[in-house]
């Protein structure tokens, strides 16, 4: 489980495709925390430590995590939002995350608002009744409030800590992203 709220930025700094998996290695100033078999979070993906190496860690992604997220898209360079799971007992500062992703989204507008960011992103239709109006939605692993729904659309503020912390600041219009819906309304959706 996760908080989305991120600790750290790591640059994605090798990918190596192994069948039909891709392994990626990461450098982040978490390397010296992680342990192999400890889960962490890429941009709101719960991934599992493999190796380590040279200051950075490997994760593999298989087939089905490749078809459901972004992760496909990934190239050495990129910076990937990074989260350890939660300790039980600690402050929860986002919103329960299992870093198990939905479905990706497709940011269709940015907009600076002097002093704060919108931004706009697009999803399929069918993943419409589990967000709601100022509820929890996590993109690319943050926590964030939905507003301004419409039937496959939802807006998110970025305040500039944000922006300036996590790899939103990198997203263009176009870009995907990796969505995964509130726990809650999962369940609450699942028993109506």
């Amino acid at each position: 489980m996760f908080t989305g709220i991120i600790e750290a930025t790591g640059i994605l700094r090798k990918v190596e495709t192994d069948q039909e998996n891709k392994r990626f290695w990461v450098e982040s100033p978490l390397f010296h925390e992680l342990k192999i078999d400890q889960s962490l979070a890429h941009n709101g993906v719960c991934l599992t430590i493999d190796a380590l190496e040279n200051d950075l860690h490997r994760v593999t992604a298989i087939r089905e995590t490749l078809e459901k997220t972004a992760l496909g898209d990934w190239q050495p360079g990129q910076t990937l939002n990074l989260e350890r799971a939660m300790i039980l007992g600690a402050r929860l500062d986002g919103h329960l995350v299992q870093g198990h992703v939905d479905t990706t989204g497709t940011c269709v507008n940015i907009e600076n608002q002097e002093g704060s960011w919108k931004y706009t992103f697009e999803y399929p239709e069918k993943f419409s009744r589990l967000i709601i109006e100022k509820g929890s939605i996590c993109v690319n692993g943050i926590s964030l409030t939905a507003f301004g729904l419409e039937s496959n659309r939802f807006s998110v503020a970025i305040i500039p800590y944000t922006y300036n912390f996590t790899n939103i600041n990198q997203l263009q219009k176009n870009s995907r992203v990796n969505l995964e819906f509130d726990m809650v309304g999962k369940y609450i959706s699942r028993m109506s």
